[in-house]
């Protein structure tokens, strides 16, 4: 139980790092991603049953998930569509696209390999390194990408876009380059999620976004005041209490049918902890 409580955790991290760059940095509230992370998966089942490498599968679901987000950039950057439209309209267009892929609603991978299976471990072992070691690289990369030069316009970007005009930053392509990875690392999740279920399903990006927030605020809740490297972990480490969190909920006995509204109860009250706590202070600053 603890093994696959932790390795889901791991993989949903990856999806709240993807969110991390839209969200966070760019403020941008990106509906793509309930699009991208079963498009990820659809890709990544079906070349895994046509007899491709699954770590090669992986590598296409990023770049399937790359478009999604490069779509919705150009719809946001040059269409001048507003962003929560823009994300819809392609998380609709991913239903019709994952579809085509699969050509049926659902997908199983049962005897075929899958990249949990080329390691040396068995079980909640092997889905527990895999997850780490995606984790690991993702973090890895964000950190290593916002630390140059480009990394900076694409933070300042997010800061201040008028400011970062006035000084060069082509805010659009920052914009869309931010969408494009955002929506890469998404569908990354998603390729990982669907070989450790065993099946990818045109409808399972329903609610996502509500557990890479959870996952991202809880994360944040926890350690607040800290650098750029120990946010991205904090992702990870909020990502694995929010599935603790479910699970209690599930072991209480109440219906899994209700789990969204607990997962929205859950992200609501952790977007309210900092304001109550501003609050708190604010009123122990006066009391004295």
């Amino acid at each position: 139980m603890i093994n696959s409580i932790v390795s889901q955790g791991l993989i949903w991290a990856i999806l709240g790092l993807g969110i991390f760059m839209t969200f966070r940095i760019l403020d941008f509230p990106d509906m793509t991603t309930e699009g991208s992370f079963p498009l990820g998966g659809a890709v990544a089942v079906t070349l895994i049953t046509k007899g491709v490498n699954p770590l090669i599968a992986t590598l296409a679901a990023i770049g399937a998930g790359c478009l999604a987000g490069l779509a919705t950039g150009l719809l946001y950057t040059k269409g001048k569509i507003p962003t929560l439209l823009s994300g819809i309209l392609v998380m609709t267009s991913c239903n019709s696209v994952i579809l085509f892929v699969m050509q049926r609603a659902n997908l199983g991978l049962l005897g075929y390999k899958k990249i949990q299976d080329y390691l040396p471990f068995a079980g909640g072992l092997s889905e527990i390194l895999i997850g780490l070691i995606f984790v690991t690289l993702v973090i890895l990369g964000l950190i290593f990408f916002l630390d140059t030069r480009l990394g900076q316009a694409y933070i300042a970007t997010g800061d201040n876009s008028d400011m970062a005009k006035s000084f060069g930053i082509n805010t659009d392509q920052m914009e869309l380059m931010g969408l494009v990875i955002s929506n890469g690392i998404i569908a990354l999740s998603g390729a990982l999620m669907a070989q450790q279920e065993g099946y990818a399903d045109a409808s399972r990006g329903i609610g996502v976004i509500v557990i890479g927030l959870a996952s991202l605020i809880i994360g944040e809740v926890l350690f607040s005041n800290v650098t750029l490297t120990e946010r991205l972990l904090s992702v990870a480490v909020g990502s694995i209490a929010y599935q603790f969190l479910i699970w209690a909920v599930i072991a209480l006995g109440i219906n899994t049918s209700y789990i969204r509204i607990f997962s929205a109860l859950i992200l609501a009250i952790c977007l309210m902890i900092p304001t109550f706590k501003g609050k708190i202070m604010k009123g122990a600053k006066f009391s004295k």
